[in-house]
């Protein structure tokens, strides 16, 4: 018979598979469009997109950007379904951005700043809601998330 702990460990690991299980179609096509629309949102406000998907050692920038003000940026852009399930309407998409994303995005601004001699690389978020109804997405813009 299992011991407790090795039940907790199955009922642990049951329960954390939905929230860890790798996105499936819906969510990719989810994210490509939040990514589109924040980049359109961005453009409409005097930035400039330099780069999409950028990948590096450390892992990917969503944008890199200029500012209207000529400074640089990533922008990390989460995006999230409302009214598919209980989970994805639970959660910000704010709170995706994690102590070990911040990490990562801190060390691609190094990076970049580094490789173009740029004085410094600001940290931008952009969080959309998206409404399954059909109404419009709810887009917030993040102009510096804590680092």
């Amino acid at each position: 018979m299992p011991s407790l702990l090795q039940r907790l460990g199955r009922l642990c690991r049951r329960v954390l598979a939905g929230f860890c299980a790798p996105p499936d179609r819906k969510d990719i096509e989810l994210g490509r469009k939040g990514e589109a629309l924040a980049a359109a949102f961005l453009k409409a406000r005097g930035y400039a997109i330099l780069e999409r998907n950028a990948k590096f050692p450390a892992g990917e920038a969503d944008l890199i950007v200029r500012t209207p003000a000529g400074e640089h940026a990533i922008v990390e852009v989460k995006t999230r379904a409302r009214g598919r399930n209980a989970r994805s309407d639970a959660l910000a998409p704010e709170l995706a951005i994690t102590p070990r994303k911040r990490r990562t995005l801190r060390a691609i601004a190094k990076r970049l700043a580094r490789a173009n001699d740029w004085p410094r690389v600001g940290i931008e978020m952009i969080a959309i809601e998206w409404p399954d109804d059909g109404s419009d997405p709810i887009v917030r813009h993040h102009k510096a998330i804590p680092r």
